[in-house]
């Protein structure tokens, strides 16, 4: 057994849940789960606008958006009116793009540790304008200094746009953020944060760039489609909705919240997570979910004979943790889905399968509703799994 122990339950915490008991769901990362007191909230806003959609749009909808958007904004340290609501990151990165008015020749910088969606959303950018986009390319496990030094070292007088991830997805390491947007801060170009995984993971870690997103419904505990998406103050009359609508002529941030008749009800029950979180203890939350996914790992790594030396460091303390799977099972995002699909349908279990620069990954999450079982058992039958797999 792992010299590292798992941590203690926290009683009752998996009873908050409505997942389905017969899979082991070690894949919160990807899609979160929203607890059963903010499914609840949610529900009554929806029956609340289905018995008067009317009264419901048109008395009071702007006021109480505004209160659970400066609500949440404060909990992350957020002036009023600094933040607007978004249905998730990859969103607020496309309304930043779109924002700039890319010229031909202009460049964009990020690495290759970003999140997909972000970069076929530059891709398309650039390509649309005729701009450049540099990628950075790093190790798996690059230094902090490394990442600060190889992103100064691709700016150029044209760059328009630097993208940094605080938490990886597909790599699972925390980024130094605040110190390439400092870095970088001398050559006048703005910074966007994809800190997609930071609230519910980082207590008390305000935004930092010139833009910055966090999803409130990974490790929030808020219902899906709910990010919240800061942006510098001299940067909010600039900022363009990818949706106009009546709200338009207002500006930031109500020109991107309001796109007519839509469900707000996810954003208005959003308070509700941070209650739910912050009624078990953020700090708790944290330490259980950091140890548990180091234990998980470590078992992991053990059934698989993979040495420790040999594990991806995840420069930080977090949630999610990477396991190298043998060579030439994962090359690309579609063998990467059928990898992950045959794991749930054979082994009831969902798991990330995440490609980076031709190696694949198995990326375990860890949340207060797993347990040190759920791992164990899944150790005791990857091996097999994995080598049925190779001889198909």
């Amino acid at each position: 057994m792992p010299a590292t122990k798992p941590p203690d339950r926290i009683l009752g915490a998996n009873l908050l849940f409505t997942l389905d008991q017969a899979v082991a769901h070690l894949n919160h990362g990807s899609h979160g789960a929203v607890p059963t007191p903010v499914q609840r909230a949610q529900q009554r806003l929806r029956d609340e606008m289905e018995s008067s959609p009317d009264r419901f749009f048109t008395l009071g909808l702007t006021d109480r958006l505004a209160h659970a958007r400066n609500h949440l904004g404060a909990a992350f340290g957020i002036e009023p009116d600094g933040a607007a609501l978004v249905p998730n990151a990859t969103t607020a990165a496309s309304i930043v793009l779109h924002s700039l008015q890319l010229q031909a020749g202009d460049e964009i910088v990020t690495t290759n540790h970003g999140y997909g969606g972000v970069a076929i959303a530059v891709a398309r950018a650039c390509r649309d304008a005729g701009a450049v986009h540099r990628v950075v390319q790093l190790p798996l496990s690059p230094t902090d200094a490394a990442v600060v030094d190889a992103v100064r070292g691709a700016l150029s007088s044209r760059t328009r746009l630097v993208i940094v991830d605080r938490i990886t997805s597909a790599t699972a390491r925390l980024m130094p953020a605040a110190e390439v947007a400092e870095a970088v801060r001398p050559a006048g170009v703005p910074v966007l944060v994809d800190a997609a995984h930071v609230p519910g993971n980082r207590p008390g870690e305000a935004p930092v760039g010139d833009f910055w997103v966090g999803n409130l419904h990974k490790w929030a505990f808020a219902p899906r489609g709910t990010a919240l998406f800061a942006v510098a103050s001299a940067w909010r009359p600039r900022i363009r909705p990818l949706v106009v609508s009546w709200q338009e002529p207002v500006g930031f941030p109500w020109s991107l919240e309001w796109t007519g008749t839509d469900d707000y009800t996810s954003w208005l029950a959003a308070p509700v997570g941070l209650f739910a979180l912050r009624s078990i203890g953020a700090d708790t939350v944290r330490d259980h979910n950091v140890r548990l996914a180091a234990y998980g790992q470590q078992v992991l790594a053990e059934a698989l004979g993979v040495r420790p030396a040999d594990l991806p460091a995840p420069g930080g303390e977090l949630p999610m943790r990477l396991l190298p799977l043998p060579d030439g099972l994962v090359r690309d995002h579609d063998s990467a889905a059928r990898l992950r699909a045959r794991l749930a349908d054979d082994l009831s279990t969902e798991v990330a399968i995440m490609p980076f620069e031709g190696q694949g990954y198995l990326r375990i999450s860890a949340q207060v509703y797993n347990r040190a079982p759920e791992y164990e058992r899944l150790a005791e039958r990857l091996p097999g799994f994995l080598a049925r797999l190779q001889r198909e």
